[in-house]
């Protein structure tokens, strides 16, 4: 992995290549018909966990953001902050990293946290944002403990205009936790990633898609990323 260019090419191919990146037609929580679905589920065996998060560790690393740790929400952040962790300190930065249990342990050590005492400027770890739920639960479980939250970091960034009251906002979902909570949303990847793959390369899954993508994208999407 070399330029970030390269770096969030080689992870759509990645996320394409396990099924994890699906083209045709599918129904998204939000009640879309999106022509593209993003699970991080399904990056469910050691080897795939292990290259996903080596591209959330180079991600992190190449934003030259400073942090002093990693914070998982429950559930699906708890392995990936698990795993990047891991993946920083073979590139030769040890970090602590913590997560939080969805229900208070009422035995041993007791409470909702598990891993390292929140401390300093801790990285949120998630697959995408959607609602942003998890990130004000892991804002407010962070500032609770006298950290400061001061990044999140997200596979995808679909770019999509969030709903509120039934109508679009002008923001996505992703620009609206960066400006609720004024700090950055790094992404390994986007939708113009996405577009950038079958624009380059006609033999990719994701090319014969493409003019569905854009119909959607025109519909619902925002012109650029967070960040």
């Amino acid at each position: 992995m070399t330029d970030a260019s390269q770096l969030r090419a080689e992870f759509v191919r990645y996320a394409i290549d396990q099924g994890v990146l699906r083209f045709g037609s599918f129904v998204t929580k939000s009640g879309r018909t999106s022509p593209y679905f993003f699970n991080a589920g399904l990056f469910n065996t050691g080897k795939s966990l292990d290259r996903l998060a080596d591209f959330y560790a180079a991600t992190l690393l190449a934003s030259e953001l400073p942090f002093d740790m990693l914070f998982g929400p429950a559930y699906k952040g708890i392995p990936l902050a698990s795993a990047t962790a891991v993946a920083l300190a073979r590139r030769g930065k040890d970090t602590p990293f913590a997560f939080n249990r969805k229900e208070a342990k009422d035995h041993g050590e007791g409470g909702t946290l598990v891993g390292a005492p929140l401390a300093g400027r801790v990285v949120i770890i998630d697959d995408v944002i959607t609602a942003g739920t998890s990130v004000r639960e892991s804002v407010e479980i962070i500032r609770a403990a006298g950290a400061e939250p001061a990044a999140v970091l997200i596979a995808l960034d679909r770019m999509e205009r969030a709903a509120q009251n039934g109508e679009l906002s002008a923001l996505s979902a992703v620009q609206e936790v960066a400006e609720r909570y004024g700090m950055p949303v790094v992404s390994i990847a986007s939708l113009d990633d996405i577009l950038a793959l079958a624009e380059t390369d006609n033999a990719s899954a994701v090319a014969s898609h493409r003019a569905a993508i854009l119909d959607y994208r025109e519909r619902y999407g925002i012109l650029r990323s967070a960040m």
